[in-house]
């Protein structure tokens, strides 16, 4: 990669993806796209270069990737879950008419295309412990089907016309520096913030609901690095499962308390995020990905706690 398009670089990932690409490759060379209304800010805007990018323009797209010569699009571009089933139609544009748009531009001018994927793409019927790479995907979410398609799409642009799509499927993701924003899985993130301004958390997801989670440092290094793999090494392209750590509600309460043992958690299910978690996996087997493109993450649920409350009690208390 020389010259790389972050279309939705504002959101939960994009924010922190197009900082770390920037890093890496120089600031001049990662655009962050956005809509209007989510306007980059900071230094997100003032270190590099920021055009509108509607995931669903394919003209604004290609006259962007003509402009900065782009040869890698990471397409952010969704709505989270529980947001999704409130705006399915919504869902699907953004999400599946956008990837077209994405993978036109890709096709006709060589770029890769790295569009990520999510646990949310297994059903009830999937495995729940240890789940496969290739296995039976039912979703029976808005939110899961999209995901779903958005892997097939992938997979149909790189067979039929060559071009270099890859994704992971994302698990649950856990950052001190963007806020949660409408995913099933906010809870493990929304906890350290409660845990950190001494509040009580009110847990919307029950007792013993297992869940894939990660940190973002490895979700971040992830995308990064299965990008730039050599192509050769790689079989699967799209949908690769990574895992980093799964634990239910309780877990992660005592995960806490054990740096703050005055912290307290009562539990209020919420029946929309109850109900997706409980067709997603406990866990997956991400053996694909280790072998395929060196995988391995770098943080535990003890890391992470330690690493977030620290972040965090600096960023909420100065």
């Amino acid at each position: 990669m020389k010259n790389i398009l972050i279309i939705g670089a504002t959101g939960q990932i994009g924010s922190e993806l197009t900082m770390k690409l920037r890093s890496i490759y120089g600031n001049a060379h990662v655009v962050a796209g956005y809509i209007r209304g989510a306007e980059p800010k900071g230094e997100l805007l003032e270190s590099g270069p920021a055009e509108i990018c509607d995931v669903t323009d394919g003209d604004a797209i290609e006259r962007i990737v003509r402009r900065y010569r782009i040869d890698a699009i990471y397409n952010l571009a969704a709505l989270l879950s529980v947001v999704a089933e409130s705006k399915p139609l919504m869902a699907w544009h953004i999400g599946i008419d956008g990837l077209i748009k994405v993978l036109e531009v890709a096709r006709q001018h060589g770029c890769m295309v790295f569009t990520p994927s999510s646990i949310g793409s297994f059903g009830p019927e999937s495995p729940a412990d240890g789940t496969p790479q290739d296995t039976i995907q039912r979703p029976r979410t808005i939110y899961g089907v999209s995901k779903v398609t958005t892997e097939l799409l992938s997979d149909y642009y790189h067979r039929k016309y060559g071009t270099d799509t890859r994704s992971v499927r994302f698990p649950g993701l856990i950052s001190y520096k963007t806020p949660p924003g409408g995913g099933t899985t906010d809870y493990a993130c929304d906890i350290y913030y409660s845990a950190v301004r001494g509040e009580k958390f009110i847990c919307p997801i029950a007792a013993g609901t297992y869940m894939d989670m990660m940190y973002m440092p490895d979700a971040l290094n992830a995308a990064i690095n299965l990008m730039e793999v050599d192509h050769a090494r790689l079989k699967h392209y799209n949908g690769f499962n990574i895992a980093s750590m799964s634990f239910e509600p309780t877990q992660i309460f005592e995960a806490i308390r054990k740096y703050k043992p005055e912290f307290q958690m009562d539990f209020d299910v919420d029946p929309l995020k109850q109900a997706n978690a409980d067709s997603w996996p406990n866990s997956i087997d991400d053996t694909c990905a280790r072998e395929e493109w060196g995988w391995k993450p770098t943080f535990n649920l003890d890391s992470m706690t330690q690493d977030m409350l620290t972040r965090l009690s600096k960023r909420l208390l100065g």
